[in-house]
């Protein structure tokens, strides 16, 4: 975690010990690697300019990497999901993507890729729902509506993330169906995230972001 982040949490220091004594306890493999897990938090918490919010981390082996929808370079193929959100960029943008949909590239910029549970087991979505994370990841949505207000953009792609509108009440909230191919089509498809979210930047009197990944 970034200091900045140690601060603003530092109430959740003795929840995030009671996560990491069950996850040290744990009998199976988990991911993401123990080293990536708090990755989101690595940039500073005043440079937060975008939320995106996913469920738990790709159970795959190899493809979580503590950041939220995205994997490493050298992944392939594409977890669906991701697949599906690049498809959108280049619809929304009018633009080429790379196929390697590296969004890291987008943490650095500001956008904090946040997973509700940051950990599940290897194989298994959602194998961690009851240790604690959702409780965690409250905390520190809080703090991003406490601190950022209107100049933060929240991206919240289905029912999940979506119950996080109401505490995300001084931040611009964009919302629709999520990319899994479950339910793309039921309105994440020609949603436009990416534009309106420079849009509203924009009018916050912020950079908008160079989505190219």
């Amino acid at each position: 975690m970034h200091p900045s982040w140690q601060a603003a949490l530092a109430s959740a220091r003795p929840l995030l010990e009671n996560i990491e004594a069950k996850l040290n306890a744990h009998p199976g493999e988990f991911v993401p690697p123990i080293h990536q897990v708090m990755r989101a938090f690595e940039q500073p918490l005043d440079d937060v300019r975008v939320l995106i919010v996913g469920q738990d981390p790709y159970p795959t082996a190899g493809h979580a990497i503590g950041l939220s929808f995205a994997v490493n370079p050298d992944v392939k193929p594409l977890p669906r999901s991701l697949k599906n959100i690049l498809i959108e960029l280049r619809d929304d943008l009018g633009k080429a993507v790379s196929v390697g949909g590296d969004l890291a590239r987008w943490s650095s910029q500001g956008v904090l890729l946040l997973n509700r549970h940051l950990t599940t087991d290897l194989a298994e979505a959602g194998a961690h729902t009851q240790i604690g994370w959702a409780d965690f990841t409250d905390q520190v949505i809080t703090v991003l509506n406490r601190k950022l207000g209107r100049k933060l953009v929240a991206i919240l792609w289905g029912a999940q993330a979506q119950q996080l509108t109401g505490a995300l009440c001084d931040c611009t909230v964009l919302s629709s169906a999520h990319p899994s191919p479950l339910s793309a089509r039921r309105g994440f498809f020609g949603s436009k995230p990416f534009s309106r979210t420079n849009q509203a930047l924009i009018q916050a009197g912020e950079q908008p972001i160079d989505w190219s990944c």
